[in-house]
């Protein structure tokens, strides 16, 4: 299916695209004190509000939120990004307060709670005015598909509502952030780069400091009260049962959730690559971290800041995740392969390659009995029984079920009983084949960056396309990847702010060819 009206080239030198034109000097530093002001107010006040009154937390936050949504509209990504970066770093400052895992849980939802209120009031306010033919086709193609997701979760929460509600967040949240961003960069000029360049020099500062000082890393955030009630969660899951069997080890002390196989895993033992001691990040999640410090370097990079971008990716490598990695190399290679040998043949290029990839992981995983590819193809294996789906929330890590999966069963088997560790085989196993919706429609956003990216070489267009590709892919093998904000998320919101521009950019074009 073909976006229609993506044709024209947006000007790379228009302050609505996020590029290297665009100095830090370009936004008022008002504006933007301002906005880390606002953002670092909402990320902050969450836990300590919940700790007194979790309704008073509830009622602020969505408050606060409106506020930005109805006084800073230009702003939401960007404090969307911040609070998706930096939300579980102030829930570990105040997790010595909280007493039982699920409340920590609740607090790391308060980022999505701010996020969903400003896109519903955004989207309210699109809804009563006059929209480009563009706009239109893009914001009607991606309802859609949040009126799919919004069947099977209540098919869902009939049956595991804590389940549906925390999946529903992580399935939806890649479409809300792209319409957020849509929105915003449709109605405004907006000027992205000194954000972004702000919040990576403070991602590049916390990811520094814990590599240097871990300790202080865990005393200054209260690491140890938060690594507590994440104990008594993953032993109560059975995830830390699922990594001694697997691995062989034991944990003894809090640093010792940090050491893993180089880049987690097993096959590059033979390079003589031996463990490390990987990065968590203020989000306190080394997939999520990983992807996050690898969008900002090649967002960096694309504008021009090579020195900063650098040290994102030195990070990233830190992090030992193989999926952000690959999503790193895989943009810059098609960067370079525009270059040399044009657009066309690089898109095709990368299909192959990437139905290559694919197919290699999971012969590869299903001969070593990987957890991921093995989840996998319990979510093919559950798509196939009930080609419908089931709901979401029934099925995947998230669950209370994933504590009661036999590994070992698992592994001879080749495949797990429902489905886990795969964010495509937890779609297919909770939607069937309504999966399909939300997977086509990230195709989809990709191909339209694309055909931007193919006429004007802009690199961010070219980031957005193949990021979200290579994601996708990431997708069969990694639940984060699809599910976590910093991955999927940041693209569909950047290829979000890319395409709105382009809508306004049309929009202007069509107003004096209307006057005449």
């Amino acid at each position: 299916m073909r976006l229609a009206g993506t044709s024209a080239v947006p000007d790379a030198r228009s302050d609505a695209m996020p590029n290297a034109d665009v100095p830090l000097a370009g936004e008022p530093l008002g504006r933007i004190l301002l906005t880390f002001v606002v953002a670092l107010t909402a990320t902050a006040c969450s836990p300590l509000l919940h700790v007194a009154s979790p309704m008073l937390a509830i009622t602020v936050e969505t408050l606060v939120a409106i506020a930005i949504a109805i006084a800073m509209p230009a702003q939401g990504p960007v404090i969307a990004i911040f609070l998706m970066m930096f939300q579980n770093v102030f829930v570990s400052l105040f997790s010595p307060l909280v007493t039982e895992p699920s409340e920590l849980e609740f607090l790391k939802g308060y980022n999505f709670l701010i996020c969903a209120v400003l896109w519903l009031v955004a989207f309210a306010r699109a809804a009563v005015s006059r929209r480009s033919p563009m706009l239109n086709r893009l914001l009607l193609t991606s309802t859609a598909v949040l009126a799919v997701m919004g069947v099977y979760f209540v098919i869902g929460l009939t049956r595991e509502p804590k389940a549906a509600a925390i999946y529903l967040r992580n399935i939806a949240l890649p479409v809300l952030l792209f319409q957020l961003a849509l929105l915003a960069a449709a109605n405004h000029r907006i000027r992205v780069t000194p954000y972004v360049v702000v919040i990576a020099v403070l991602v590049v500062i916390c990811g520094g400091i814990e590599f240097a000082f871990r300790d202080a890393w865990l005393d200054i955030t209260n690491g140890h009260a938060y690594w507590r009630l994440e104990e008594i969660k993953a032993t109560n899951s059975g995830v830390w049962e699922r990594e001694m069997r697997a691995t062989g080890k034991v944990i003894v002390g809090i640093k010792d959730l940090f050491v893993v196989d180089f880049f987690n895993t097993t096959l590059l033992k033979g390079l003589g690559l031996g463990q490390m001691l990987r990065l968590y990040g203020p989000n306190i999640s080394p997939v999520s971290f990983a992807y996050g410090v690898g969008f900002f370097a090649l967002f960096l990079l694309a504008v021009g800041r090579g020195g900063l971008g650098g040290l994102a990716l030195v990070l990233m490598l830190l992090c030992g995740v193989k999926g952000a990695a690959i999503m790193v190399l895989f943009v810059a290679a098609a960067w370079i392969g525009t270059i040399l040998v044009g657009p066309v043949l690089v898109l095709c290029g990368a299909v192959v390659v990437l139905a290559a990839y694919a197919g290699f992981v999971i012969r590869t995983g299903l001969q070593i009995g990987d957890y991921h590819v093995i989840g996998l193809m319990g979510g093919w294996n559950g798509f196939l029984h009930a080609p419908l789906g089931r709901g979401i929330g029934l099925g995947g890590n998230l669950t209370e079920g994933f504590s009661g999966i036999n590994w070992q069963a698992a592994q001879q088997a080749g495949a797990v009983e429902g489905a886990a560790e795969s964010s495509v085989g937890v779609l297919l196993y909770q939607m069937g084949v309504a999966a399909l919706v939300p997977l086509g429609f990230y195709a989809m956003v990709a191909l339209a960056c694309w055909r931007l990216y193919a006429r004007s070489g802009v690199l961010l267009l070219g980031m957005a396309a193949f990021g979200i590709l290579v994601v996708l892919t990431n997708g069969l093998f990694q639940e984060e990847a699809l599910f976590a904000p910093p991955a999927m998320g940041f693209l569909m919101l950047l290829a979000g702010l890319l395409l709105g521009s382009q809508a306004r950019q049309q929009d202007a074009a069509r107003g004096p060819a209307l006057r005449k």
